[in-house]
């Protein structure tokens, strides 16, 4: 198989039991690392809710022991300038817009990883739910040397706090599941081998729910939060998706090695 036939191969399985679509990132090759044609699924996905009032909620985890890695890095190699990151931090943006502005509640089920585009993810959902093994953060100071937008960074500050948010950043360190739940991202952890029976009573408890309060709980949510996610910041996306240190970056992963920073 080749690397531009890799990149197709991740999808996003959705399934409808009752009111509820389950959506099942799955690209375990990758530990669910989200291709171009993944986000397009999603994207697909909230035309779905959009288009069919009988949806009352939509869940999403992850294939395997993982719940997403990111984005597929393999898909940085083709980018020319800083232009290429924005619109890409652009058009991710206009699917995790489209996953919170969903009338109907978002359930994120975590077991494994939720890292980069995968946490940007797990802090769109309305409830987080966890395992032991759920791991949480943004490593791109260490890994790649790109940048996250300012709708991301805000959203981590409301689930997670101001000073855990940057301290996790700067850091690059993960949050486990149980740090995550402390720090208010995470509403629940649960034993892997009760995480099924557990989201199904989940499931229930929010699907009795008056549709018309769970859809105005959510757009209050949404605009409180909607300042802070407005602010500027494509000058500092080119300059870091530009430089020399993100190139490194891209080729030091795919490589398996440290990278080497030049700040330039």
């Amino acid at each position: 198989m080749t690397a531009a036939e890799e990149l197709t191969t991740g999808r996003v399985e959705v399934r409808r039991e009752g009111p509820v679509l389950y959506a099942e990132l799955a690209n375990p090759r990758r530990r669910n690392a989200l291709t171009w044609a993944m986000y397009d699924q999603l994207s697909a996905l909230c035309d779905t809710v959009a288009g069919d009032g009988s949806v009352r909620l939509v869940v999403i985890s992850g294939a395997g022991e993982a719940f997403a890695a990111g984005t597929d890095v393999r898909q940085f190699v083709d980018f020319v300038d800083g232009t290429d990151g924005t619109a890409y931090e652009r058009r991710v943006g206009q699917v995790l817009d489209r996953l919170l502005r969903l009338r109907v509640p978002l359930l994120g089920v975590v077991d494994g990883p939720a890292v980069g585009a995968g946490l940007a993810i797990a802090a769109v959902c309305d409830i987080v739910v966890a395992t032991p093994r759920a791991r949480f953060g943004v490593p791109i100071a260490r890994t790649l040397g790109n940048c996250i937008p300012a709708a991301v960074l805000a959203r981590l500050q409301q689930r997670l706090g101001a000073a855990r948010t940057m301290a996790v950043l700067l850091t690059a360190r993960l949050l486990d599941a149980d740090a995550a739940a402390t720090a208010g991202l995470v509403y629940a952890v649960w034993p892997a081998e009760e995480l099924d029976d557990r989201v199904t009573d989940l499931v229930e408890d929010i699907c009795a729910g008056a549709p018309l309060t769970l859809a105005a709980l959510k757009e209050i949510d949404r605009r409180l939060a909607a300042p802070a996610a407005a602010v500027d910041d494509a000058d500092l996306l080119d300059r870091c998706y530009g430089s020399a240190d993100f190139r490194e970056g891209v080729t030091a992963f795919l490589e398996h090695r440290r990278p080497q920073w030049q700040g330039r």
